[in-house]
């Protein structure tokens, strides 16, 4: 009798066995092993792909160095890549789509999310979301097409009001840095619209009412007390925005002018990182023709890399002051 009674004791699992065992039992740990995989997966994936690039831009990497970078001859005949001009077309051009994007995409957002009636807000939010699973050939195509003769047409009012700039300066054909802009900002709004007013929705209501309970109107409740509340969110949204415009292929090849120069003008043709790699790819020839166009491809992902955390780091300089 006491020996079976102290052979049952004995079987019974330890404390921190019990809990493992009741843990795994209701899931937790499954839970936490399944999805810590999902995270190391993604690292595992961003890491092989940043070695794939690296190792496979071995060649130009050797010959060229850090003056790749900063080189603006692009010449497969002779052998001679410079990425410069490539770096400065995704640059402008995405710089441009965010200035012309921004406003008109926060300001949609807060007129659906705020201001317009419920109905009228639901059913242009449905039509903003099928704009945004448009294929990027279709906006190229509406670019050459609409676009292009619009700002053929635009040009001398464009050259009276800026005109003394150098970025407004030279003949305009058309295709150029300008038209693969204005073509990005199409494409980004959409996305910034979406989810700025999802976050702006998101706002609790007991902030508005408090707003207006002290006597502010409906503007300067949305203005000074639901924008900044939602500021992350649409921050976010802009950060959405800058990497679609960044690694933007087709639209940007069909309307930019695909020319390796760097011109002061914005109405000259320019050409980008990943245009560049989407018309030439395929034709190359030769080792170090290839490895100079994946060389951009490491190139473009380091600049999103680059980019996003300056962004990250502005809204954290800007979340700090706002909270102190």
């Amino acid at each position: 009798m006491a020996a079976s009674s102290t052979t049952n004791i004995s079987a019974r699992p330890s404390g921190r066995a019990s809990a493992f065992w009741q843990r795994l039992r209701s899931g937790d740990d499954i839970a936490y092993v399944i999805t810590l995989t999902c995270a190391l997966t993604i690292l595992a994936i961003t890491a092989l792909l940043v070695f794939e690039l690296f190792e496979n831009s071995a060649v130009p990497r050797d010959k060229f160095g850090w003056s790749f970078l900063v080189t603006s001859t692009w010449d497969p005949v002779a052998g001679q890549f410079g990425a410069l001009p490539f770096i400065y077309g995704t640059v402008v051009t995405s710089a441009l789509a965010l200035l012309m994007g921004i406003p008109l995409g926060v300001g949609a957002a807060i007129f659906l999310a705020e201001l317009a009636p419920t109905k009228i807000s639901n059913g242009l939010t449905f039509l903003i979301e099928l704009l945004a699973a448009v294929p990027s050939v279709i906006f190229g195509l509406l670019g050459i097409f609409v676009l292009v003769p619009a700002l053929i047409a635009l040009e001398p009012a464009i050259r009276a009001v800026l005109g003394w700039t150098p970025a407004f300066s030279g003949p305009f054909y058309g295709v150029s840095v300008l038209s693969a802009g204005v073509v990005l900002s199409v494409m980004i709004v959409p996305f910034i619209i979406s989810i700025s007013r999802e976050v702006i929705l998101a706002v609790p209501t007991e902030q508005r009412e408090g707003a207006l309970a002290l006597g502010a109107t409906k503007w300067e409740t949305t203005w000074d007390v639901v924008i900044p509340f939602a500021r992350k969110g649409i921050m976010g949204s802009i950060f959405l925005a800058l990497a679609r415009s960044l690694g933007e292929t087709m639209a940007v090849t069909m309307v930019i002018g695909n020319e390796p120069k760097i011109h002061e003008s914005l109405f000259a043709p320019g050409y980008s990182i990943a245009a560049v790699i989407a018309n030439e790819f395929t034709e190359a020839t030769g080792e170090l023709y290839l490895g100079a166009l994946i060389e951009l491809g490491l190139v473009l992902f380091g600049l999103t890399i680059i980019i996003n955390g300056l962004a990250r780091v502005l809204v954290l300089s800007t979340t700090k002051k706002g909270a102190s």
